[in-house]
């Protein structure tokens, strides 16, 4: 088991680098968690044996000290070898960025920030020294807003809160070893985030798991019924989910290196099959000499590099209190990768033609994961698109 002592801070490349090493095993293993519907534990357990798991603890909680596009850059990666591994991924950091980076730029009393950072030590320990995931559900299929439509109540008592709710589409439902919740105090006007023990009492896992794509997310139903919530699970101080929510928006963004990360995956598959290299590919099936191919071929290479270039401008230039034309670039980067990555696979399949849709071949899989990053909250394509259409025109 990996302590402080042993992860060691490293570049941004060396971050990816290790990532690049697990890809092909985590390739090989997607099709399993795809057909089965099953979470990627084993996955993740390389994922923790690498020390990535802490990724985004900080480094003086014994993590790696990943910044927020750093991450991106990982999570792009783990997203060209294995969409739903990534999606996960996702779910873990971003509540290590919330109690971590995006924590140390909001405004907070003196005693709200040494209370923070004890609280924090302890949620940071259980990930570098346990191996702890963490999940993140905060849909109630009720709101698009990231501080609207929360249902789940947090009645005060001794120690603690008592949570009950519902949160749906929870990645990592049964899996993580905490569920990071947003809910509401009642005569409360703001959110609070707390962290949820998964082995708690009250806790239900509900419903039917059988989706189109990322079926390896195991995004079930949670219920929570009386569920008791110990004070020092709160995993930012009181308003500070707001504070973030609204200061520091970029956060809701994260999902889309995991399609960035897709979209090269399906370069990677195009590429090799259009050379006649893919396995399991029709023997003398390379196709890169007929022209229809090539133009399909430069096509996907110029949106994927157009995806990239706006995700990581954006991301490069995150600030604390950003204005309404940074935002606006925010909402298209997002709105760009979303759509360019079912683009990008339904272009690979004309290009690659019918045999390279066979469910032994990866890119059946990855085309049905690419058309659900458009439809999820709380910046999905719709959102993005009423948001960006209101840009400009009023003061």
């Amino acid at each position: 088991m990996k302590t402080s002592h042993d992860i060691v801070p490293l570049t941004r490349e060396e971050m990816v680098a290790r990532v690049r090493e697990l890809g092909p095993t985590f390739a090989e293993r997607a099709v399993r968690y795809d057909r089965e519907a099953v979470f990627p534990w084993e996955n993740f357990a390389d994922l923790k044996a690498s020390g990535l798991l802490a990724l985004c603890v900080p480094e003086e909680y014994g993590g790696i000290g990943a910044s927020y596009a750093d991450y991106a850059r990982v999570s792009a990666e783990i997203g060209r070898y294995c969409g739903a591994t990534a999606l996960t991924f996702n779910m873990h950091n971003a509540t290590m960025l919330w109690a971590g980076q995006v924590a140390d730029m909001l405004d907070f009393s003196a005693e709200d920030r040494a209370l923070h950072h004890a609280r924090r030590a302890e949620l940071f320990r259980g990930v570098v020294e346990e191996g702890a995931i963490h999940s993140q559900p905060f849909s109630e299929g009720i709101s698009a807003g990231a501080t609207s439509g929360v249902h789940t109540k947090a009645e005060p008592v001794a120690g603690g809160f008592r949570v009950t709710g519902r949160k749906i589409f929870a990645s990592l439902s049964g899996a993580a070893s905490r569920y990071n919740v947003t809910c509401q105090v009642p005569c409360e006007p703001f959110i609070r985030l707390l962290s949820i023990p998964a082995a708690a009492d009250g806790i239900q896992i509900v419903g039917d798991w059988d989706p189109l794509g990322m079926r390896g997310t195991v995004s079930r139903t949670l219920l929570f019924e009386n569920v008791f919530v110990p004070a020092d699970n709160e995993v930012l101080p009181a308003r500070g989910y707001d504070q973030a929510a609204q200061r520091f928006p970029f956060l809701f963004m994260s999902l889309a290196p995991s399609y960035l990360g897709l979209t090269r995956g399906v370069l990677d598959f195009t590429r090799t099959y259009l050379r006649g290299e893919t396995p399991g590919q029709t023997p003398g099936g390379a196709r890169r000499d007929l022209v229809q191919k090539q133009v399909g071929w430069g096509q996907m290479q110029i949106d994927y590099e157009t995806s990239r270039a706006i995700l990581y401008d954006v991301l490069d230039n995150t600030r604390i209190d950003p204005d309404e034309e940074l935002l606006a670039r925010a909402w298209v980067a997002v709105y760009t990768v979303m759509e360019n990555a079912n683009k990008v696979a339904s272009l690979a399949v004309r290009v690659c033609g019918g045999q390279s849709m066979l469910k032994h071949l990866p890119l059946e899989r990855m085309y049905r994961d690419s058309r659900l990053g458009i439809t999820m909250l709380p910046w999905s394509g719709e959102v993005c698109l009423d948001r960006l259409g209101k840009v400009g025109l009023y003061d």
